[in-house]
């Protein structure tokens, strides 16, 4: 039961219930909640309410909801009086325009002293038939790839847009699976140099002396195997834009070196003695919080400083819900464009399952649950079998992951791995952030460590 203060309810009074509840419920715009009286008359219809049903609230007060909704007849078809809640009912109703409107509903009935129903609040979310269509998902929502009705993005997506405008160096922070790069790449297509090489280089997925090399290059017989000169990612860059993915998990031996390519745009190729002039935007990402590699002295504060001039945001999935069924969607739709099998509703089960996840791997995660609902079910439907094991576990999957014990954390690095797998059920990208490391980094440990 929610709690308030005197204050609030002092607050509701000097400015109204009535105008208060209906501006709580003009904020629920991607469905419609209505009231109905003792009598299964509607007397609250809600903007969104408008908007899905295409029904201005004049004509529509004071009906019958089931005549209002095109439904089943009677004072009070949904059972409500007698159940006293619905919650995630899946109903089909007719638009007074034509066409069929495939609803969740979710209801609380109202009793008064006597015990007699007394009216009720509903809530109608629309799925299946009315899920996004490519056309919607082609406005303003989408922005070169990213997807999202969420406020926080919508602001990353702002900054985004003036800051590519500049020359400002931008780094991108986020979990892994949210994605980063997307957000890399559009900054570099609404820049001036939209027209010019994007390159992207992953700095935990290469040991040191590697990753120097594909930075900087290198020069004929610099080194074993260095058969001809190699033209680095900095290089092929040229008047363009280099992502650099993972910057917290740079050696801090190359990021003296990338400082002085930010500072001056000239670098020394492995083995050469003559410096390049370079031209390239820089735009880094991490999932790490560079001010505390910093403390831990594992990254320069020059550098830092260099890197975070524009900082950018993205939030986790678990923190934009109402982004789940628009990404579920727009994947679904990607599916049904190339395969035998074509999806155009999800069951009320697996949808509240697959709101209800956490998603440790974010967006990322997101599309490999439908690419594997569409590799192992059939039908027109997603259902729960079609899910992953973790969606059909009794409890709640992903709300708890068992900590890594204290005194593993203080032992070899092997066992910390093997815990951290085994506390994730399997879960590589859950495992790798229960104990800090990067997706890459963990992948790499656990091959050296030979854990399965």
């Amino acid at each position: 039961m929610s709690q308030s203060s005197p204050f609030f309810n002092r607050w509701l009074s000097q400015l109204g219930p009535d105008h208060i509840f209906a501006i709580l419920t003009d904020l629920v715009d991607a469905g419609a909640v209505f009231a109905v009286d003792a009598a299964g008359k509607v007397i609250f219809w809600s903007k969104g309410a408008e908007k899905l049903f295409e029904l201005p609230a004049e004509k529509v007060l004071g009906k019958l909801c089931a005549e209002a909704l095109n439904c089943d007849k009677g004072r009070d078809p949904c059972g409500l009086a007698e159940h006293g809640e619905i919650k995630a009912q899946m109903v089909k109703l007719r638009r007074p325009g034509g066409g069929t409107l495939t609803c969740y509903r979710t209801a609380r009935a109202f009793f008064d002293a006597d015990g007699q129903f007394a009216g009720a609040l509903e809530f109608l979310q629309p799925q299946a038939s009315t899920a996004p269509g490519p056309a919607a998902m082609s406005n303003s929502e989408s922005f070169h790839g990213i997807l999202s009705r969420d406020p926080t993005m919508q602001e990353a997506i702002k900054i985004i847009r003036n800051v590519a405008e500049t020359e400002a160096t931008v780094l991108i922070r986020g979990e892994s699976g949210t994605g980063k790069e997307l957000v890399a790449n559009a900054l570099h297509l609404e820049s001036a140099r939209h027209n010019k090489p994007f390159m992207a280089i992953n700095c935990a997925a290469l040991t040191p002396s590697l990753l120097e090399s594909e930075l900087f290059g290198h020069v004929k017989g610099a080194f074993t195997g260095a058969v001809r000169n190699h033209a680095g990612v900095f290089q092929r860059a040229h008047e363009g834009t280099l992502f650099l993915d993972e910057v917290a998990e740079l050696p801090l031996e190359l990021q003296a070196k990338l400082l002085r390519v930010l500072q001056e745009q000239s670098f020394i190729p492995v083995g050469a003695d003559a410096a390049i002039t370079v031209d390239v935007r820089i735009i880094a990402a991490t999932h790490r919080s560079l001010r505390e590699e910093v403390k831990a002295g594992r990254f320069r504060e020059d550098l830092m400083y260099r890197l975070r001039v524009v900082p950018v945001f993205l939030p986790p999935l678990r923190e934009r819900r109402q982004d789940v069924n628009l990404l579920l969607w727009q994947c679904i739709q990607e599916h049904n464009q190339h395969g035998p099998r074509h999806v155009d509703s999800i069951a009320p089960e697996a949808m509240r399952r697959l709101l209800d996840y956490r998603w440790p791997g974010n967006v990322r995660e997101l599309k490999n649950v439908v690419e594997y609902a569409f590799a192992v079910g059939r039908g027109n439907e997603i259902t729960l079998d079609d899910l992953p094991p973790e969606f059909r576990e009794t409890s709640a999957p992903n709300s708890f992951i068992a900590p890594v014990s204290k005194s593993i954390r203080q032992g070899n690095e092997a066992d910390l791995i093997r815990e951290a797998l085994q506390a994730a059920n399997g879960h590589m990208e859950t495992a790798a952030r229960s104990i800090g490391m990067s997706r890459a980094t963990f992948w790499r440990k656990r091959k050296k460590y030979q854990i399965d």
